[in-house]
């Protein structure tokens, strides 16, 4: 297990810059394979963040 810390709202949404991920203050979290790799684990992580914010107002 990595000792980083967890991703936390403030850094929404993740931006893919190149085959780079990063918060939305630039910090880098992750690299991926391909630059297409990069912009869906953006997408992926971006969509996770917003249900989960929805599911906190709903309930």
């Amino acid at each position: 297990m990595s000792k980083e810390p967890a991703l936390t709202p403030d850094d929404f949404p993740i931006e893919a810059d190149k085959q780079k991920l990063k918060t939305q203050k630039g910090e880098p979290i992750a690299t991926a394979d391909t630059e297409e790799l990069a912009d869906q684990l953006a997408e992926k992580l971006n969509e996770q963040a917003h249900r989960e914010e929805q599911d906190r107002w709903s309930a």
